[in-house]
């Protein structure tokens, strides 16, 4: 039985006047797939997670989630269609509690929830993500990862069909690494969709079934980690030529 196609990428182009920060990009992401989205600084993956979650909107190309057109929509619109998101810059909502800026994302997400079944969603997504944390605690009290788990349990809240982590790891000591790792690959092992926008090439290894490298906005290399990571292209975009 053939995986089902969950999100379609088709000639995608993001312009910001002269510049071009994603040029032509194609892929597919099916059902249950983990993709990892990976490439050097600048090289246009958190342009294309914007796109994908409608913060941007294409320039050229299309963007389709279970077949339906998502590309050009509003991020709310996209959001209640199944998409959720973290960001490589943990945005929480200061003014609210940790358990209110979960419950944010049950509101707002895909499958609304509203009062006491919106709370209990919440409650369990931060048991989910291991968030040990007083549900009427500040958000200026939380370390570090403990941010990047509200965020991610606050997504999760939305019953998202397909989940887009940017950077996810980045920023974490070795044991937070260890244990984020260990988050991302129960969350696969649940079967959901994940594209991981990532440069901790471990987690790409462990996590992912298929890569997409991205070197100056266009796609150099797709397929296996193992294979792509081998690509001299892809080590030339990542290192740079020795005779340079």
């Amino acid at each position: 039985m053939m995986a089902r196609t969950m999100l379609r990428v088709e000639r995608v182009t993001k312009r910001f006047g002269g510049l071009v920060a994603v040029d032509g990009l194609s892929f597919d992401v099916n059902e249950r797939e983990v993709l990892g989205i990976i490439g050097p600084n600048g090289s246009g993956k958190t342009t294309m997670l914007n796109m994908m979650s409608g913060a941007f909107k294409p320039s050229e190309g299309f963007i389709s989630l279970s077949d339906r057109q998502i590309s050009g929509k509003a991020a709310q619109t996209i959001a209640r269609a199944g998409v959720g998101r973290t960001f490589q810059l943990v945005r929480l909502l200061p003014g609210l509690t940790v358990l209110e800026n979960v419950v944010a994302g049950a509101v707002f997400g895909h499958r609304r929830q509203w009062g006491q079944s919106a709370k209990m969603m919440a409650l369990r997504m931060m048991d989910r993500v291991n968030l040990n944390i007083a549900p009427n605690a500040p958000i200026s009290e939380l370390t570090y990862i403990d941010q990047k788990r509200v965020e991610l349990a606050r997504a999760l809240c939305g019953e998202p069909n397909i989940l887009l982590l940017d950077e996810w790891l980045a920023g974490l000591n070795p044991t937070e690494l260890e244990a984020g790792i260990d988050l991302i690959k129960t969350l696969q092992d649940e079967g959901r969709t994940i594209i991981l926008v990532e440069h901790v090439m471990g987690a790409i290894r462990s996590l992912c079934d298929k890569c997409v490298v991205m070197a100056s906005g266009a796609k150099i290399a797709e397929g296996s980690p193992e294979h792509v990571l081998a690509d001299p292209e892809v080590i030339r975009a990542y290192l740079g030529d020795e005779d340079e």
